[in-house]
């Protein structure tokens, strides 16, 4: 990744009339605020259908996209809704939240309408992706015969046949139209985003997309392909894993963090070559120019917890499949240099070791540095120029939320740090000194990518979080409106960039 600077910014937070940012004209119109403050970058979030608490790192697929993206306005020039329709779509009641309850209902009835006026051209279009898409037959299947299952997770399905993927038993749920209807959704999900994509690019503007290591247990991937994670044998009990994924204790929390997502069989899946996860890089390939891989660590080694305990603590370390994987895709794809690692947290020895041999580039935090007795790998002097470094992350506190949250002795050595003066350190809004202090360091490092979130940019508090983990509700809501992103100082972010050879 050449050296310049980029916007962390979710497509579900641009503003916009749909209750929710779509692939429309607001996209756009971010990307060329982008150009005109010299960013080079645009990191998103998965594009994955939120699932539990609504987030995007809990789906239904690994390849799937989330269909509350599509720009209805789009679907009128198609012709498949009138101009009233589009009207109804609307939602103006918070302009800063996303309502998903109110979402899901009414993107859903609005899609099935316009399947409904889909011309055999436009379906013969969407088998033609079917067959193009190995992984969208799944999909299709899954969710057709999940709606007929009241949404219930696929081990609770009704059909023991269709329960085991029994592909004799799924070849009439091919020809219904509801089989087709998911399909369709897909690719005109698809059909929108590569033409913004190549509208985006045109401006010298790359997207940073975001691979989730582990996949949902109820999904398409693990109903159609039980043999490749980790499953129960034992029919006496009710668990459906074995084993669950999870991380261990740390400062932050004492019992560690029980996620739940099931356990790849990483023997099942080297004797495979990896297909499945190089049919899943490729996928990203396609959606973006650059892709995060998070929870990279899990590559080297993982936690592993029993699927009936309580807590991570009891879980345990376990190796993952290491450089075979990365040899793999070097034979398939050629290189990794479209890749880079969220390997935050300890640095263990071996991490470090893989890290140095994989060769791709890792994440550094700048709210992780400010210890005033450590000399921290997160402080910008002590970046590499092969690395992606942020103020924060989707996970993190806003700049100025961390602020004001951070003990004293932190806080007075970070603004010391980053050569701010006063005493107005908790003053926000895009023209925050403390905050530009801070962003200005970071523009400073040997970082060759420093990306930011836009709350970061836009100076604002804790309110405009998006994510705080362990924390089962209120998350990934937030959005922005026209009139926020047009606070923005576009003139001193690319007056940095330029001085610090970012441009």
């Amino acid at each position: 990744m050449k050296r310049g600077a980029g916007i962390l910014m979710h497509i579900a937070s641009l503003p916009g009339p749909f209750g929710i940012g779509v692939f429309g004209e607001e996209a756009l119109a971010f990307a060329r605020q982008l150009k005109e403050q010299g960013m080079s970058y645009w990191q998103v979030l998965p594009f994955s259908y939120p699932g539990m608490g609504n987030s995007p790192y809990q789906s239904f697929s690994a390849f799937a996209g989330n269909w509350l993206f599509i720009d209805p306005r789009k679907l009128m020039t198609m012709g498949l809704l009138t101009a009233d329709e589009v009207v109804g779509a609307e939602y103006n009641v918070n302009k800063w939240r996303i309502d998903y309850d109110y979402l899901r209902v009414n993107r859903e009835n609005l899609l099935r309408k316009a399947f409904e006026r889909a011309d055999g051209n436009l379906r013969d279009q969407v088998r033609n992706f079917i067959a193009e898409n190995e992984w969208l037959d799944d999909v299709a299947l899954y969710l057709a015969i999940k709606d007929e299952n009241y949404s219930k997770p696929w081990w609770e399905w009704s059909d023991k046949k269709l329960k085991d993927h029994d592909k004799k038993s799924l070849e009439s749920w091919r020809e219904k139209d509801n089989y087709l209807y998911h399909a369709f959704v897909q690719y005109i999900f698809s059909l929108q985003w590569t033409e913004l994509k190549s509208e985006i690019n045109a401006l010298g503007i790359s997207i940073v997309g975001d691979m989730p290591i582990y996949v949902s247990g109820d999904s398409s991937d693990v109903w159609a392909q039980k043999d490749l994670f980790k499953m129960n044998k034992d029919k006496a009990s009710d668990k459906v894993f074995a084993k669950v994924a999870g991380v261990p204790p740390d400062y932050f929390c004492e019992d560690g963090q029980l996620w739940g997502n099931p356990i790849y069989d990483w023997e099942k899946h080297k004797k495979t070559e990896f297909k499945w996860w190089m049919s899943r890089i490729a996928e990203n390939y396609k959606l973006y120019d650059y892709v995060r891989i998070d929870h990279f660590r899990a590559f080297s080694s993982y936690w592993e917890v029993p699927a009936t305990a309580k807590t991570a603590k009891e879980g345990e370390w376990v190796k993952g499949p290491g450089m075979a994987f990365f040899h793999e895709m070097d034979k398939v794809f050629g290189d990794s240099s479209r890749l880079f690692a969220e390997d935050l947290g300890e640095m263990t020895p071996d991490l470090k070791g893989f890290m140095q041999e994989c060769g791709l580039p890792g994440m550094k935090v700048m709210q992780f540095a400010f210890n005033p007795d450590d000399d921290s790998f997160y402080l910008p002097h002590n970046y590499e120029a092969n690395c992606v470094a942020y103020t924060g992350t989707h996970d993190n506190n806003t700049l100025l939320g961390w602020l004001w949250e951070a003990s004293e002795r932190e806080r007075k050595e970070c603004l010391e740090y980053c050569g701010f003066t006063g005493d107005n350190w908790g003053d926000g809004g895009s023209r925050s000194g403390s905050c530009r202090a801070i962003i200005r360091t970071l523009w400073q490092s040997h970082a060759n990518v420093v990306i930011i979130p836009v709350q970061d940019l836009l100076g604002y508090g804790s309110d405009t979080r998006m994510n705080t983990p362990g924390t089962p509700t209120g998350n990934w809501m937030i959005r922005f409106s026209s009139d926020d992103l047009a606070s923005i100082d576009n003139k001193w972010i690319r007056d940095l960039s330029r001085l610090y050879r970012r441009l």
